[in-house]
């Protein structure tokens, strides 16, 4: 049987003609493949139109992937007990024979994964309904699109996606027969009672040669949505080759004097501030989570790839998240995954700021307060990584450049982490170079009890990331150094910190206090306040923070306070630095000798200070040594 009689046979008329309609051979041979190995009953073929979106919608409900809740639109997704969260030991790069296969983590020979994954994909739709779907990584009609088609018999998957990121069928007639697209395959396996089965055959596998991802026997959209960071590792390896920058970062406007509005990116590791830096009250939002760089008319260019958020709902409430707040409660498009359904059908969950709740449904079944599991440990109401999907374009706060082809301009880059003893509030770099090394490339930060069970646990996270990174690390830092080659003005670079302790573990800042940290930043782009020039970077003159922190928050804050936030501690800052240094060293793959030189710069201009001030160095006693 040719494809074209495949092809035919699987779908009905409607499909067919959809799928005929986008002239591309190696879509068509693409499609025709899968749907012979992993045999459905037929295929949908979906497009842009509300229809098609409508169709996948009311099929995930009709199947049992999702529920009705009691607000218009919202529905509840329950991932199985065991597939929860993104299976890193299973997520694994297919790399060619002869590859070596420490450039990247976690990678085995193509050869036996390829096997080893048609092996289970073998018939895995009988009995089920493909979906071919069409979405557009970045904007459409630009230079940021990447063109996608995700097969999946999984209509919660599809679903997500449809909220999750821009459609993309339109976008495939544009680029006629190109072979330029990514591309997804998942299934979700036999479900029992809604929820994928054998999660022990559980694989996700990235062939970074041919631009595919596989994902099999889970539901978990971290495991299965093929365009967020599943993307974000065929995406890296694209922009190393092409000369742009592939990024976890999130965009977003920071509102300045007189209208002013400047855009800056910024990377942060689990836990640091990330989505609540993007999400600052007063400032709008292009995106939280993934950002594509490019160069454009001299400047530094960002886009969000996607158009919605998959955001972890754990502490969400009204006076924290108001925003974010509405959209969960009132009528619109929304999905809830592993929280508790109370049986009024509202969903609950951690942290939401309302009195605890006694019973509902949660992902372990019939819940009530004290149920425990096999092993006798406490079930809470709702699982920990419980998340929602919503739309960007559903906030009140959503940037108007969201979908600007062109991108917005990146004025300036933010790094950030969890730290407790070392790093100030805010700093800036002294320039690119010195900014994407000890800032970015050093970028470090300490483990919580949630994650690993003991705090305080150091772990140095590139650009936030090295997870996903599918190229030597070393060729990843060269490129960050090299993008700006040829911009006049490259974004200024900055660090923040907002986990700051003193000695007795009490935070140095407020949990609002970011709102003044960022309005320095954007007034620094623009020069329009000095700083103090300390070894480490440059930092905010107390006269400036005090008129900030009363015109943001009407807050006094105290030249004492600033004091403890802003003083550097010289030893600390040195043993980071070893660390560091010892980092790149076992990863020492074409890492660029800048990075060991600017490294060793700064060790030597803390060790000068040092002679001169003693262990701690104070910003008034460099206030006069510009």
């Amino acid at each position: 049987m040719t494809n074209n009689e495949l092809l035919k046979e699987k779908c009905n008329p409607a499909s067919y003609e959809k799928l005929m309609a986008l002239r591309n051979t190696k879509l068509h041979e693409f499609v025709a493949s899968y749907a012979e190995l992993c045999n459905p009953n037929s295929i949908y073929v979906g497009t842009d139109a509300k229809e098609d979106r409508a169709y996948i919608r009311q099929q995930a409900l009709k199947n049992g992937e999702e529920k009705s809740l009691a607000i218009k639109g919202h529905t509840i997704h329950f991932d199985g007990a065991q597939d929860q969260a993104r299976d890193k030991a299973q997520t694994k790069y297919l790399l060619p024979h002869g590859a070596d296969l420490t450039s990247v983590p976690n990678a085995i020979e193509k050869g036996p994964g390829i096997e080893e994954i048609r092996s289970i994909l073998k018939d895995i739709m009988v009995g089920k309904e493909m979906y071919v779907l069409f979405f557009c990584l970045g904007p459409t009609g630009s230079e940021f699109s990447i063109p996608c088609v995700q097969l999946t018999d999984s209509s919660y998957v599809g679903h997500s996606e449809y909220i999750l990121c821009r459609t993309g069928y339109e976008q495939f007639k544009e680029i006629g027969s190109s072979e330029a697209f990514f591309r997804y395959v998942h299934s979700a396996g036999d479900l029992e009672n809604g929820v994928s089965k054998n999660v022990d055959k559980r694989r996700v596998y990235i062939d970074i040669e041919e631009d595919i991802v596989y994902s099999t026997n889970t539901q978990y959209a971290g495991n299965t949505v093929g365009l967020k960071k599943l993307s974000l590792r065929l995406a890296i390896q694209k922009a190393s080759r092409e000369g742009w920058l592939a990024e976890h970062m999130f965009l977003m406007a920071v509102h300045g004097p007189k209208g002013r509005k400047t855009y800056f990116s910024g990377a942060f590791p689990s836990a640091c501030g990330k989505t609540s830096t993007a999400m600052l009250p007063g400032e709008t939002i292009i995106g939280d989570d993934i950002a594509y760089l490019r160069k454009y008319k001299d400047a530094l260019h960002g886009v969000n790839v996607e158009c919605g958020i998959f955001g972890i709902i754990q502490d969400v409430n009204d006076k924290d998240d108001p925003v974010i707040w509405k959209v969960l409660s009132t009528p619109g498009q929304a999905i809830f995954s592993n929280v508790l359904v109370c049986d009024d059908n509202h969903p609950r969950w951690l942290g939401d700021g309302r009195p605890a709740p006694e019973k509902g449904i949660n992902f372990s079944g019939q819940w009530h307060k004290g149920k425990k599991d096999a092993d006798g440990k406490e079930i809470p109401s709702a699982h920990k990584n419980a998340r929602y999907t919503i739309s960007l374009y559903d906030l009140s706060n959503t940037d108007s450049e969201l979908d600007n082809p062109h991108g917005v301009p990146v004025r300036g880059i933010i790094y950030g982490g969890r730290d407790s003893s070392i790093l100030p509030p805010v700093q800036e770099a002294f320039n690119w170079e010195h900014g994407i090394i000890t800032m970015g490339a050093s970028l470090e930060s300490e483990t919580t009890a949630a994650t690993l069970g003991k705090e305080g646990v150091r772990q140095i996270n590139p650009m936030s990331n090295l997870d996903f990174l599918s190229i030597y690390l070393g060729t990843y830092i060269n490129n960050n150094l090299q993008i700006v080659k040829g911009i006049e003005k490259p974004p200024r670079i900055f660090l923040v910190n907002y986990f700051q302790k003193d000695k007795e573990g009490n935070y140095l800042t407020a949990m609002e206090d970011k709102r003044v940290w960022i309005k320095w930043m954007e007034l620094r782009v623009h020069g329009d306040v000095d700083a103090i020039k300390l070894p480490t970077g440059s930092i905010p003159e107390y006269e400036d923070l005090k008129r900030l922190f009363k015109e943001v928050l009407n807050k006094e804050y105290t030249e004492e306070d600033y004091l403890k936030q802003f003083s550097i501690r010289v030893l600390e800052n040195c043993a980071k630095i070893a660390r560091i240094k010892e980092f790149y060293t076992k990863h020492k793959k074409n890492v660029p000798d800048i990075l060991f030189t600017i490294l060793d710069e700064q060790k030597k201009r803390l060790e000068r200070a040092h002679e001169e001030h003693g262990d701690s160095l104070f910003p008034p006693a460099f206030r006069h040594s510009q």
